[in-house]
């Protein structure tokens, strides 16, 4: 049985590619829609032996079907925010642990212990509805911390804005994680010198403001915050991992993580480095669901395994896979 102690204990690319496939095979066995999926593109086990041979499900099946590898009793449900009248993702779960372990262990990779830090969320378009798996990210670093002045801002900018530069000056660590459209209310209420904060966006206006270019949207928070870098979290609903940057768009994942391009015109092809093309996107942690995911995220992967997220595929690009009838 593949476990958490497998998934977050790889050391290697090698043991990277063996799990995957193990969890390929499992899949393959107790996920019916993905095998439906499989069978459909007669893809068998016996004929997957590189990562690059498994298919990647459509992230569009989380909005029509159960996608479940596990007989266990179903925990909660992670939503995403539709547009009104839109289908909404829903990835079920069965072990919240392993998606605690995931984002623990991922976050601390890159960033240290959580406890050590005063996280401030503000995330108001996510607090305002159930189901976020964000929010169950935040909500768990928040109580995690050491620091009795980590919390969640809904619309008080002003008490954000308070315990904010207090505990910079303060010297301590302090990670502020925000939607991008409140991030921008905030440093155009206010201006900052911040020297002891990273500040996290998530990305998305949520229909509240013009979409940027993330360079865009980066220098003007750079400017209005006083920091050097924006840092960023990629993380989705149909996840239970996440990729983080501290500088320019540029994503790394944590070791049960891999992000690879399919070809643009042949959605079953995937792409060399270097070349942008649709994100496909292994999860490991996702053991319980589906592990291989194709996002309607536009991006490039990089030679050191890193990856930039350029844009998204429309509707249209994404429903003319004659495969999403399923």
């Amino acid at each position: 049985m593949i476990g958490p102690n497998s998934i977050f204990s790889i050391k290697s690319q090698t043991a990277f590619e063996d799990l995957a496939i193990q969890v390929f095979k499992f899949q393959f066995e107790n996920n019916k829609v993905y095998r439906s999926f499989c069978d459909l593109l007669y893809k068998h086990p016996s004929e997957v032996n590189t990562i690059e041979d498994i298919p990647f499900l459509p992230i569009e099946f989380f909005k029509t079907h159960s996608i479940l590898s596990s007989s266990h009793p179903i925990k909660t449900t992670f939503t995403s925010s539709g547009t009104t009248g839109s289908a909404t993702s829903k990835h079920h779960i069965t072990n919240l642990d392993i998606y605690r372990q995931s984002f623990s262990k991922g976050f601390e990779q890159f960033y240290g212990n959580t406890e050590d830090y005063v996280v401030l969320g503000l995330l108001p378009s996510y607090l305002e509805r159930e189901g976020s798996s964000l929010i169950y990210m935040v909500d768990t670093m928040i109580k995690t911390s050491r620091h009795p002045e980590s919390g969640f801002y809904l619309n008080d900018l002003t008490a954000l804005k308070n315990t904010l530069i207090k505990a910079d000056s303060e010297g301590k660590q302090v990670l502020l994680i925000g939607v991008s459209f409140a991030l921008l209310d905030l440093v155009e209420t206010y201006q900052f010198n911040l020297k002891n904060t990273i500040i996290m966006e998530t990305g998305g206006m949520k229909g509240k403001r013009k979409e940027l270019i993330r360079a865009e949207l980066h220098n003007i928070l750079k400017k209005g915050f006083g920091v050097k870098h924006i840092h960023s979290e990629y993380g989705m609903t149909e996840l239970l991992s996440q990729a983080y940057s501290k500088g320019q768009g540029i994503f790394y994942c944590p070791p049960w993580m891999k992000v690879l391009t399919r070809d643009i015109e042949d959605a079953l092809t995937i792409q060399s480095p270097e070349k942008t093309g649709g994100l496909n996107i292994i999860d490991l942690a996702n053991i319980n669901s589906c592990a291989f995911i194709a996002t309607q995220d536009l991006g490039r992967v990089t030679k050191e395994d890193t990856f930039e997220v350029i844009g998204r595929f429309d509707n249209s690009d994404i429903r003319g896979c004659n495969l999403m009838v399923l």
